[in-house]
């Protein structure tokens, strides 16, 4: 978005780099990397459902919302695994495997 002023600086072959290497995405990364405005992007990030894990997401898990929000599909609730104090399961799944291999 060469005329968003929030994006300047923020370079598109760090942010390809950051999605090859399945590294979270800011805000500001995201949008770049998706091709959408900065308000878009923070839009996006407060929508109910969007697979934002305290403010960054995963390019994986967008797809995977974005499949499943095009195919009029809604995301399946996942059990809660007993004795999981931070109840991981209902986060986006790379978030979740992240934490479980902590």
């Amino acid at each position: 978005m060469n005329g968003d002023k929030q994006l300047h600086g923020v370079r598109l072959e760090d942010v390809l780099e950051k999605r090859r290497l399945d590294q979270a995405l800011n805000a500001k990364e995201f949008a770049v990397l998706a091709g959408i405005s900065y308000s878009t992007a923070r839009e996006w990030f407060h929508l109910a459902g969007f697979p934002v894990f305290r403010g960054v997401v995963f390019w994986q898990d967008f797809v995977q919302w974005r499949i499943d929000r095009n195919q009029g599909k809604l995301p399946t609730e996942k059990m809660t695994v007993p004795n999981d104090v931070k109840n991981i399961s209902k986060l986006p799944p790379r978030a979740e495997q992240i934490l479980r291999e902590a």
